[in-house]
């Protein structure tokens, strides 16, 4: 695999690349009502998934202060509120949230490494769709000092896929487009946009839900399966 060269930049994605090593948060929520012996059918669960996002999207239950942990913590609450589940919530609900904070712990882990020599050698801008509280986890999970920027929907009023949020992205580091590497685990809002910005687009393909039916791939440049696979185009 040859390594990328005219590359200066580095746009990454948070939530499923970063934080689950591609692995979508459906996927990992899902695997941890089944392990936990939850009755609900796929198509309940995902249906609880959707009205938990949208939730969390249009009001302000997310604090700018709040910890990653206590984002799982809301997302799971407003899951089990559609299901009609709130009883166990201290239970079932509380294991759901500390098996899937274990699993970011991990992912970051052995991301952090990483990010430290990318952080040597480009500029690096975080590009996401979150609710205001983004840079605070960065700092909590003590990774933060590798980024030159955050770009969040939540403040800066534009969410993916619209490409105007990595257009924000490349200018938070001031360097042409051409230039930059977009990271996502979404083809839709990652790979998409960020080629239409006229960036190179790094796919971290593992098992997204959503686009398991793609009939192109033309948008995403380069395909992994592990974001330390990134070291072979950028180290």
């Amino acid at each position: 695999m040859n390594k990328l060269t005219g590359i200066a930049g580095i746009l990454v994605d948070y939530g499923g690349t970063l934080d689950t090593n591609g692995r979508h948060w459906t996927s990992v929520f899902w695997e941890q009502y089944q392990l936990e012996g939850i009755p609900v059918r796929k198509e309940e669960f995902y249906q609880a998934y959707v009205y938990a996002e949208r939730k969390m999207a249009l009001e302000p239950i997310i604090k700018s202060h709040f910890t990653f942990k206590d984002v799982l913590f809301v997302k799971i609450q407003a899951q089990f509120e559609y299901l009609k589940l709130e009883s166990l919530m201290s239970s079932l609900g509380t294991n759901i949230v500390l098996a899937c904070h274990v699993l970011v712990l991990t992912s970051l882990k052995r991301a952090k490494p990483l990010l430290a020599s990318l952080s040597k050698q480009y500029k690096l801008v975080m590009v996401s769709n979150f609710y205001g509280n983004l840079e605070n986890i960065l700092a909590d999970y003590h990774i933060g000092q590798y980024f030159d920027s955050v770009v969040e929907s939540a403040r800066v009023g534009v969410r993916k896929p619209d490409p105007e949020i990595y257009t924000l992205g490349v200018q938070a580091i001031d360097l042409p487009a051409s230039s930059c590497v977009v990271l996502g685990d979404s083809y839709s809002k990652d790979m998409v946009p960020g080629k239409l910005n006229g960036c190179t687009t790094i796919w971290l393909n593992v098992d997204s839900w959503e686009e398991a039916d793609l009939e192109s791939s033309s948008a995403a440049d380069h395909i992994i399966t592990d974001v330390l696979q990134l070291k072979e185009f950028l180290i």
